[in-house]
């Protein structure tokens, strides 16, 4: 069965910024659940799984502007501290912030009394990456799947 829009794709993969030692991968781990076509994943990998087959191995190279996006400058913001749950913040960390559009990765710049400045680039934004990639699986995904844009059960969405 062929990679295509509302299938769900189980996969296993590693990323790193082009020539670097591996940023993350989900070896140890289970594989990863995606519904393709919805967005669930940077476009430029995304892409590149189309039309594969469960088995097949292989690596993509997916410049910024595919993954997380070029960065933008003065994409800053001055935050409540009370929404950090009085995590230990320091400058240069990675947090994850609730918005109204779901959790956002953010880099803490600076932390105040009260308020903390917060960087919104994602933060491999502006960054090419490779990925090597194995699928795992792929199947037909069940109509509630397609109706919610997410994979439910393993490796995936529980409500």
């Amino acid at each position: 069965m062929k990679i295509e829009k509302d299938r769900v794709v189980l996969f296993h993969y590693t990323v790193s910024e082009a020539g670097q030692e591996p940023l993350e991968s989900s070896e140890g781990r289970g594989p990863l659940a995606i519904l393709i076509g919805h967005g669930n994943i940077i476009p430029g990998l995304e892409n590149a799984m189309e039309g594969r087959e469960a088995g097949e191995k292989f690596e993509v190279d997916v410049a910024a502007a595919d993954a997380y996006g070029v960065r933008q400058d003065g994409l800053t913001q001055r935050v409540p501290k009370k929404y950090f749950k009085d995590a230990r913040l320091e400058p240069g960390m990675q947090a994850v912030l609730p918005t109204n559009f779901g959790p956002r990765a953010v880099t803490i710049l600076k932390v105040g009394m009260s308020v903390v400045d917060v960087d919104l680039n994602h933060p491999m934004a502006g960054k090419d990456l490779h990925f090597a990639v194995e699928i795992v699986e792929v199947r037909e995904a069940s109509a509630e799947e397609v109706e919610h844009g997410h994979v439910h059960g393993d490796g995936g969405h529980q409500h």
